[in-house]
């Protein structure tokens, strides 16, 4: 007879879970509610009927999309917490331009492959398949939920510490503040003469507690960039700056 048994059965649950209390410890937290960072964990796609690519003992009731939209929240006070003090000197609008660069989907995503975030993410088959692991999205959802998991479990000081921690060397690595990605990008398309960047917002999608705007820019003819985040002006600094990446590039 094939198959896995009842006790084999048992010892993968209990890798599985031996696996996040390992995490854990990378994250430098010890977990009360290990349930949390589950959640935390979990793709969406793995509550719309399909199994997901590990069992843990105890199934998430739902993904990480709630604890998403709380820990872009405290993720973006405590950075903003240690921009202000860091800066004292330096006006709102270049404190915003280092907000925005530091809480933005590539940065998480960073920090996220540094942690080892990909390798435990509980994901549906077709979406590991589909290589959701690596995704640079869902690598930042996640890193979001994992710091709310940590406020929830402890509170804000230990949340304020994990981000404290990973954001202080991104911090120190740019003295001067980062140039604007729409003002950049158009300066780019008119010192070559070409129209201004258009942008498009073609989709606005998830709950209303925490909407998704995905916009389109175009500029000098080039192929047209996307971009989603939480808002519409993030959207357009994030296609920006996509764009100007890959116009630089090209050069």
């Amino acid at each position: 007879m094939t198959g896995c048994s009842p006790g084999s059965t048992e010892r993968r649950k209990l890798g599985n879970e031996a696996g996040l209390v390992e995490f854990a410890q990378r994250l430098g937290h010890d977990f009360t509610r290990l349930e949390l960072l589950t959640e935390a964990l979990t793709h969406p796609s793995v509550l719309s009927g399909e199994r997901p690519r590990r069992r843990s003992r105890n199934p998430p009731r739902r993904g990480y999309d709630r604890l998403e939209f709380l820990g872009d929240r405290v993720l973006g006070l405590v950075v903003a917490d240690l921009l202000w003090h860091r800066f004292a000197d330096e006006p709102e609008g270049l404190l915003t331009r280092r907000l925005t660069q530091l809480v933005r989907r590539e940065t998480l995503a960073r920090v996220a492959d540094g942690l080892g975030l990909g390798h435990h993410l509980i994901l549906s088959r077709a979406e590991a398949t589909a290589g959701a692991a690596a995704n640079p999205g869902i690598l930042a959802d996640a890193c979001e939920a994992v710091i709310a998991a940590i406020y929830l479990d402890a509170g804000f000081a230990a949340a304020a510490g994990f981000v404290r921690r990973l954001w202080q060397p991104l911090i120190d690595e740019t003295p001067m503040p980062p140039r604007d990605p729409k003002s950049a990008l158009q300066e780019w398309a008119q010192a070559r003469g070409h129209p201004l960047p258009a942008y498009e917002l073609v989709a606005t999608t998830g709950p209303d507690h925490a909407p998704r705007f995905t916009v389109v820019v175009r500029v000098a003819g080039r192929e047209a960039v996307t971009a989603t985040a939480g808002s519409k002006h993030a959207a357009e600094t994030e296609a920006a700056a996509l764009a100007l990446a890959r116009l630089t590039t090209a050069e």
